[in-house]
């Protein structure tokens, strides 16, 4: 796939780009540019175009409307010691786009396509890229069925985009969030599309992230369907738990079920973790090892990971069972720790080891 540069002809001002920087939220701005595909069955991907910022036209029987065929994806660009910018794990978002297309029934943008349009995107907005560490340039990839029809069918006609936001701390991570243990509602299910990072399981997700809302908590914990019991994800994030303390701990995950996200920044962990001499598991956990776990003080510490939040600790948990509080409810050492170790090989001041980070510029 070609990509077409038309560069935006109003892009924002110098000025004004470095006021939106100071304090960029998340999603609240974006950069001057998109990058824009076209696929139809009869004849493949068509020449990408990276041109202005701007609305698309859509029909309103267009099929994504009706039938929920989309899928997205997240990663981000750092700003590194000498100027530069750099990307983590681009082929990992690469590989997963192609997996949740195969489960949406989208066609699969090949890896160096997808590739080839984050690079060209970060090259020619990288005045976005914010300097502060912790701070990014966010990535949205995403496809979805653009065909006029209400068959129900896979569509023959797909667009693929890619947008950009500068992006600040998703989480405060001097504050451990407070969550609420969902019951009444379940994620995934086993042959499911729990594995694909698609817009439908985020959809169906609100209402519980309400009921955590009406509970006091920032965010919703999911369980099993099958056996209403092991604990999955947090909101849109993996989760991990820490056993014991100082050199002896132990830093846990639930383990891959194919209800679970395979997430990016939890594989990093898992490596990180173990660099830094902890032993590390991927294991079912229950609530009840969860509730017990911090009763007896064994599990000491907890923390959700994903692109936008990167780590988030955890302090206390709400359910119908009750409510319990992880060590003093504040963020663990181990947690930071971990925290500050990704951020430093993203940002270029911890020696890369995995080789995680792709120069762009």
């Amino acid at each position: 796939m070609s990509i077409k540069i038309t560069p935006s002809t109003h892009p924002v001002s110098a000025a004004e780009r470095v006021e939106k920087l100071a304090n960029p939220g998340f999603g609240k701005y974006y950069t001057d540019h998109m990058v824009v595909a076209q696929w139809t069955e009869n004849d493949g991907w068509g020449q990408a175009e990276l041109k202005a910022y701007a609305p698309i036209s859509l029909d309103p029987a267009a099929m994504v409307f009706h039938y929920g065929q989309e899928i997205f994806e997240g990663l981000k660009a750092y700003r590194q010691p000498d100027g530069g910018i750099a990307l983590f794990r681009p082929e990992a978002n690469a590989a997963r786009f192609a997996r949740s297309a195969r489960r949406l029934a989208l066609p699969e943008l090949p890896v160096e396509s997808f590739l080839d349009s984050i690079y060209a995107l970060v090259k020619q907005d990288a005045s976005w890229v914010p300097d502060k560490v912790g701070e990014s340039l966010y990535l949205r990839p995403f496809m979805f069925a653009n065909e006029v029809g209400l068959g129900v069918r896979p569509a023959n006609r797909a667009l693929y985009m890619l947008i950009a936001t500068p992006a600040g701390a998703y989480f405060n991570p001097a504050n451990a969030v407070t969550v609420w243990i969902s019951t009444e509602y379940v994620r995934a299910a086993q042959g499911g599309t729990g594995e694909a990072k698609c817009g439908g399981n985020y959809a169906a997700s609100l209402v519980a992230q309400k009921a955590a809302a009406k509970q006091g908590c920032d965010q919703v914990v999911w369980i099993d369907a099958k056996e209403r019991k092991w604990v999955e994800e947090m909101g849109g994030m993996n989760l991990f738990f820490v056993k014991g303390s100082g050199s002896n701990a132990t830093v846990i995950t639930p383990k891959l079920t194919g209800t679970l996200l395979p997430g990016i920044t939890r594989d990093s962990i898992l490596s990180v973790a173990a660099d830094l001499g902890y032993t590390v598991e991927e294991t079912m956990i229950s609530i009840d090892d969860w509730r017990d776990g911090v009763a007896s003080g064994e599990i000491t510490e907890i923390f959700a990971c994903g692109t936008a939040a990167v780590v988030s600790p955890v302090g206390t948990a709400k359910s119908s069972m009750g409510t319990w509080v992880t060590g003093d409810g504040t963020p663990g050492v181990i947690t930071m720790q971990i925290r500050n170790t990704l951020l430093g090989i993203q940002h270029g001041t911890i020696a890369d080891t995995h080789h995680w980070m792709k120069k762009v510029l």
